[in-house]
């Protein structure tokens, strides 16, 4: 039985195109207009395909065409092949253009709501072409994600020091006192000093989940020191749940603990100068992705 005749994937595109024309207009003049080239040279092109494919594909006629049994089938596959390839060729054009493709976005957990999901919103009613591929982790393993090549864009809690990235600030958010509710500073308390949490029983998560933002929170609440480390939670949640059951307090963004809003826990602010940590997005500094690019743009 004899091998199936190889296609040239270029050269053959363009003849399995002219048939699929020829198919649907069964009348070389007609689909020769329809494809802008000579009739000759459609169909040298038709013939030319046979013989390659070693089957007739058509009843010639003074009044046209019809398909043999073999062209019909070609005819349906041709169709089908070519549709695929249109559609991928649009998308490669749109990526080229920074239209379409795939960002892979994640967000650090500390940081949801706000002025990042307020971005992400606007990205996605302006880019509704753009697949975007959310996760959420802690800084730490967001910046590995960067570096690693997996994923395109992520929101961190600076400072981020990794030369091959950059970073630009989001937000900047205001850090509060989480206190039991039966804790003395929360009775009838505003404003909470430096002083007066100095050598307090603290909850934290552990460093390495985000080593800047750990360090600059405790150089702006306990800055002469007086930091008193007793228990470490995994997340900002399990920290106010830990504050809530009465031994410890706590240093928490704003957005987070507004949001969690955990019975049993009092929000406090400090007095001035007010500690804050800010939400940055970070991006290999090399991409090329023009997703990426556009979201950026948003930034500006």
């Amino acid at each position: 039985m004899p091998d199936a005749p190889a296609l040239d994937a270029w050269s053959d595109l363009r003849r399995l195109r002219y048939f699929a024309v020829l198919a649907e207009e069964l009348h070389f003049t007609r689909a020769a207009a329809r494809l802008r080239v000579a009739q000759p040279a459609l169909s040298q092109q038709i013939r030319a395909l046979e013989r390659q494919l070693g089957v007739p594909l058509v009843h010639r006629s003074s009044r046209g065409c019809t398909l043999t049994e073999v062209g019909a089938r070609v005819a349906d596959e041709a169709a089908r092949l070519l549709a695929e390839v249109d559609a991928g060729t649009a998308r490669i054009r749109d990526l080229v253009r920074g239209r379409g493709g795939r960002l892979r976005l994640a967000y650090t957990r500390s940081a949801r709501g706000g002025r990042v999901d307020a971005l992400v919103a606007r990205f996605r009613a302006a880019h509704p072409d753009v697949e975007v591929v959310p996760e959420t982790a802690w800084t730490a393993p967001n910046v590995a994600g960067l570096l690693a090549g997996r994923l395109d864009a992520a929101f961190v809690r600076p400072p981020v020091d990794e030369p091959a990235l950059a970073c630009r600030t989001v937000d900047t958010e205001e850090l509060l006192l989480a206190l039991p509710a039966g804790h003395p500073l929360a009775a009838g308390r505003r404003r909470i000093t430096r002083a007066e949490v100095v050598d307090l029983p603290a909850v934290m998560w552990p460093r390495e989940n985000g080593p800047g933002m750990f360090d600059r929170t405790i150089a702006q609440v306990w800055p002469r020191g007086g930091f008193r480390l007793v228990r470490q939670e995994p997340d900002d949640e399990q920290l106010l749940r830990a504050v809530a059951q009465g031994d410890v307090v706590a240093a928490v963004p704003a957005g987070r603990a507004r949001a969690l809003r955990l019975r049993g826990v009092r929000l406090r602010r400090f007095t001035a100068p007010m500690p804050t940590v800010d939400i940055a997005l970070a991006w290999p500094r090399d991409s090329t992705n023009p997703a990426l690019r556009r979201f950026l743009a948003l930034l500006d």
